[in-house]
């Protein structure tokens, strides 16, 4: 589903945030990527989704160079930050226009906040307040949800768990599992939390100064296995 080769990011000072020779993604799996501080988790992702351009190298998404082309965009979804949202629409204004770029009906936008409701949890919808007027946790919810509008093939979620109470992560990992249950989607999850990213994916990659430093199958060693290593 998604490869990269020889793909590097450096910056004018002449550091390099990002050097992956190269990685393949299946489809239809889930994808953990760790790391600390400065890794390089972001970088990636905001070079997966041509929000910035690589110093080399490229990526392909189902075959497609995403920095060339385009046509990657209908199958793919991604929520990184609150810059993604639009700050002076409601959450269900936002979902509709979502939904329209999508070509989704509006009875299809409203099945799916339906689904999620408990998600939720009675704090956004019907709320009328704009996006800018919700706690990041709540922005957050916003987000993730909308990335599930119109089925996309592949769904990208930069450190989803953050900002969220106990109860939600709890109910954000089901629908992660949920996603990862389904072979037609695959999903990348990057997260500061190793517990709850192990939890989620069926591999793992860990970045080091922009390296991958690990690239591992999940089993029930691996929580140890990286808590080990981002120990020392």
């Amino acid at each position: 589903m998604i490869s990269v080769s020889n793909l590097t990011k450096k910056y004018a000072n002449g550091i390099t945030v990002l050097n992956i020779p190269n990685l393949d993604i299946a489809p239809g799996e889930s994808f953990g990527l760790v790391g600390n501080n400065g890794a390089g988790k972001t970088t990636f992702f905001s070079l997966l989704l041509d929000l910035i351009e690589p110093s080399s190298g490229k990526v392909l998404n189902k075959n497609v160079q995403v920095n060339t082309s385009e046509a990657w965009k209908p199958f793919t979804a991604a929520f990184l930050d609150e810059s993604f949202l639009i700050g002076y629409l409601t959450a269900e204004e936002y979902f509709y226009f979502i939904g329209d770029l999508r070509g989704q009906k509006k009875s299809d936008v409203d099945a799916l906040l339906a689904k999620h409701e408990e998600f939720f949890n009675g704090e956004i919808l019907n709320s009328k307040k704009y996006l800018r007027d919700l706690s990041k946790g709540n922005m957050k919810k916003v987000g993730i949800i909308a990335t599930l509008i119109g089925n996309p093939e592949v769904v990208i979620l930069d450190e989803p768990f953050a900002n969220l109470d106990p109860t939600t992560v709890n109910r954000l990992k089901k629908i992660i599992r949920e996603l990862a249950d389904d072979p037609r989607v695959t999903i990348l999850v990057s997260s500061h939390d190793l517990a709850h990213t192990v939890e989620v994916c069926d591999r793992i990659v860990a970045l080091s100064k922009g390296e991958i430093v690990k690239d591992i199958q999940t089993s029930p060693e691996t929580l140890r296995e990286l808590e080990t290593f981002f120990a020392v």
